[in-house]
C-alpha cells in the first residue's frame, strides 16, 4: 500500500495591500493553494499594509506561539482630527488644533511614549469583553469600560511634519499603533489618529523577503508551494 503524499506545511510571507482584510488574505491564499487549513499570524486593519505570516497545514499550530513576537512599523500620526477607530478608517468625532511641534517638543513626547508603556485598546478591537468582540459592542453603540494593557515600545525613528508625525517603532505583540497615535494627540492638548500604517517586520521574518498579491497572481500553484519555509522553532 502506498503511503498518503505528506501534506503541505509551513509558513508564507505576503505583503499585504491596503483595502484587504486579513481574512481576504487567508482567502487569497487558499484559492491559490487549493488548502483550507491557513492561517495568518498578527491581523493587519484594512488601512494597513505590509508583512503578513501565513501558516499552512500543520504549522498553524505554531500561531498562537508566533503572535508574541515582536513587529515593526512604520507609519504616520496625523494631528488636529480624532476618529472613532483612531485610524483614518473612522468617523471624526472630536477636531483640535495642530499643535506647534518642534524637533524639542516632539522628542519629550516620544520619550513619554517609549519603553514599558500602559496603553488603552481601542474600542474598535477583536479584543473580547464578556464573549463578545469590543467593535462589535462598539458599532452597536454599547458603552465598555476602558480596557489597559503593558506592552513595550522602542521607538527607532520619527520625523516632525507640519501636522504629522512619521515614526518607525519596534513593539511587542499585542501593542496597538492607533491608541499611541490617540494619546500622542491627547499627550500633546490636540486630537490626533493614525493616517498610515506598514508592518516591516515579525521576529527575524522582513517584509523585503515577502510576496505581494500580484506576484501571487502570477504564481503557480506548485510555484507557491515552493515558497513555504519551516516553521522555527518558538
Amino acid at each position: 500500500m502506498i503511503p498518503p503524499a505528506p501534506q503541505p506545511s509551513g509558513l508564507l510571507l505576503f505583503d499585504k495591500p491596503k483595502g484587504i482584510t486579513s481574512h481576504d488574505a487567508v482567502t487569497l491564499m487558499r484559492e491559490k493553494l487549493h488548502f483550507a487549513r491557513i492561517g495568518h499570524c498578527g491581523t493587519l486593519d484594512p488601512m494597513a499594509t505590509g508583512l503578513l505570516i501565513m501558516l499552512v497545514g500543520k504549522a498553524t499550530s505554531a500561531q498562537a506561539a508566533m503572535q508574541g513576537s515582536s513587529k515593526t512599523y512604520s507609519g504616520t500620526i496625523m494631528f488636529g482630527t480624532e476618529t472613532d477607530t483612531w485610524d483614518a478608517e473612522g468617523k471624526t468625532t472630536e477636531t483640535g488644533a495642530v499643535p506647534h511641534l518642534t524637533p524639542e517638543l516632539a522628542a519629550r513626547t516620544v520619550a513619554a511614549f517609549n519603553g514599558k508603556i500602559t496603553q488603552q485598546v481601542p474600542h474598535y478591537s477583536a479584543v473580547r469583553m464578556n464573549g463578545h468582540h469590543m467593535y462589535k459592542l462598539a458599532r452597536n453603540k454599547v458603552t465598555v469600560p476602558a480596557v489597559r494593557r503593558e506592552v513595550q515600545v522602542r521607538w527607532l525613528s520619527w520625523a516632525v511634519k507640519p501636522d504629522s508625525l512619521d515614526f518607525e517603532i519596534e513593539c511587542s505583540g499585542g501593542t496597538y499603533l492607533r491608541s499611541i497615535a490617540h494619546e500622542f494627540g491627547r499627550a500633546l492638548g490636540s486630537r490626533a489618529h493614525l493616517s498610515a500604517l506598514r508592518r516591516l517586520s515579525i521576529g527575524a521574518w522582513s517584509v523585503a523577503d515577502a510576496f505581494t498579491a500580484e506576484e501571487l497572481k502570477g504564481l503557480t500553484r506548485e510555484a507557491a508551494l515552493a515558497k513555504l519555509r519551516p516553521v522555527p522553532q518558538v
